[in-house]
């Protein structure tokens, strides 16, 4: 029986779909301005685990990522860099499209650019000014009204007064209060614009600010009331606390203030299930931009292979903050290739797990408990050290398969453990270490062991590791 942390309710809830058999799952993507670093490669991997999980577990998965393609950032970098926004967005997708099959991320099911949903944004904000839940200033902006809306900070679980107290807010004359929120942004010179029924200096022309994209996107692919919404910590308050204000307000009846309500009288509950990842961080600060200090993707993978960042990703849960630094990731790199060289010279088919053998099932437990991966890798160690002493094919299928439900384990053990020890020394030292196991050899056939133990010991101080099988000496890094 699967649970999922819900962060509306704020305790474990066990997860009963809308619709039986069927999942609805949103989460916010990135913005297309620049490389992906590896606080969006947690939230590639994460609901990648939790969308795998869910198809395991017999649902037919709706999974939606959407793409910001229009916001301040893009406008400026490509005025910056004299592009079109354009021709600066997509190559950035096509960057993220790549890091993310690298991390071994399976494509949502739809990936929405804001941009084709523009329509939909403003009959949103058209539903919420009719509503009296926005106003039109007097520059041609539009604004969400936090007042007029009564359920406002139950995600933060702040009330309006915490928040004003607590946050820092942008100066804007043209709000009616500090906390107030764009929806609609009047036209300014050299940016992109669209045509409304705003009014206002402009005539209307101006563009979608960013919290309205995910409720209009969302609503016309998912549905007014859907089952999982998710994202990184960081836009718990204010991103999805504004789309929850902006949505049931807009699907409801209600007008300035009242209770949200839907046509059949109950509340119009946006998302039943909110899912937050925790912070990737650095030095104990979250890894970020507008910190300077953040890793690409592809600057970590040019020193580790992709499957171990994902592998390290996966290491903790997906809630808890996850500490980067080179040393957790030759760690993971280490424990990866245990579990490869587990698998190492055995011939392994595919097969059908059996949920009721132990491991199976205790595999199932930790994904069923709110996706609890650090759990389940455990059971894949406990299965690599039963493989390593009985050798069973059995036993090493079912690591692989266990594996496989995460994205893990799925390439050819000897190449993968090839690679790595190839990845982290050089074509002379590769040389000199491939020179020392002929010798190694030489000395075993003439049966002067203690020459071949001598040289065991050599490259193990080395931090090489010599393993042995019918098919010849591999090596490896500790």
């Amino acid at each position: 029986m699967l649970k999922i942390y819900n962060t509306l309710a704020r305790e474990k809830q066990v997860f009963t779909p809308i619709v039986a058999g069927k999942v609805g799952l949103y989460v916010c993507g990135m913005t297309v301005y620049d490389f992906c670093h590896l606080g969006h490669a947690r939230v590639m991997v994460v609901f990648d685990t939790v969308s795998r999980w869910l198809r395991t577990s017999g649902y037919e998965v709706t999974y939606v990522r959407n793409i910001t393609d229009i916001d301040d950032k893009i406008i400026k970098r490509a005025n910056e860099n004299g592009e079109t926004i354009t021709q600066l967005t997509q190559r950035f997708i096509d960057a993220m499209d790549e890091d993310s099959a690298k991390l071994g991320v399976i494509r949502p099911t739809i990936e929405p650019k804001a941009t084709e949903f523009v329509d939909g944004m403003i009959s949103m904000i058209s539903a919420l000014i009719d509503k009296g839940f926005a106003y039109i200033a007097d520059n041609g902006d539009v604004f969400y009204s936090v007042n007029n809306f009564a359920g406002y900070g139950k995600l933060s679980g702040k009330s309006l007064e915490d928040l004003r107290a607590g946050e820092r807010v942008e100066v804007d004359t043209h709000k009616k209060d500090p906390m107030d929120f764009v929806l609609w942004k009047s036209v300014k010179p050299n940016e992109p614009s669209w045509d409304s029924p705003f009014g206002g200096p402009n005539g209307g022309k101006g563009r979608p600010g960013w919290h309205i994209e995910c409720s209009a996107m969302s609503s016309q692919l998912l549905g007014k009331n859907f089952d999982i919404h998710g994202g990184g910590q960081d836009l718990q308050f204010p991103h999805h606390e504004n789309e929850i204000a902006q949505s049931e307000a807009a699907h409801s009846e209600a007008v300035r203030g009242e209770a949200t309500h839907s046509h059949d009288g109950q509340p119009c509950q946006m998302v039943n299930y909110w899912m937050h990842n925790g912070f990737v961080r650095v030095d104990d600060e979250k890894m970020s931009k507008s910190l300077g200090n953040f890793f690409t993707i592809r600057t970590v993978l040019e020193q580790y292979d992709a499957e171990v960042v994902r592998f390290f990703i996966l290491r903790a849960h997906y809630r808890s903050p996850l500490n980067y630094s080179d040393q957790h990731l030759d760690d993971a790199k280490a424990a990866l290739n245990r579990l490869y060289t587990a698998l190492r010279g055995l011939s392994v088919e595919a097969v059908a797990i059996d949920w009721q053998q132990s491991q199976a099932a205790s595999f199932k437990v930790a994904m069923d408990d709110d996706f609890n991966t650090p759990e389940a890798l455990a059971v894949l160690f406990d299965l690599a050290n039963e493989v390593n002493k009985t050798k069973s094919l059995a036993s090493a299928a079912l690591l692989k398969a266990l594996a496989g439900l995460i994205g893990l384990l799925q390439r050819d053990p000897d190449e993968y453990l090839q690679g790595q020890a190839n990845s982290s020394i050089s074509a002379d030292q590769a040389l000199n270490v491939d020179q020392l196991i002929i010798q190694r050899n030489d000395a075993k056939q003439s049966k002067n062991f203690a020459e071949a133990d001598r040289i065991r010991k050599l490259l193990a101080e080395a931090g090489i590791i010599l393993e042995d099988s019918p098919l010849g000496t591999t090596w490896r890094r500790a």
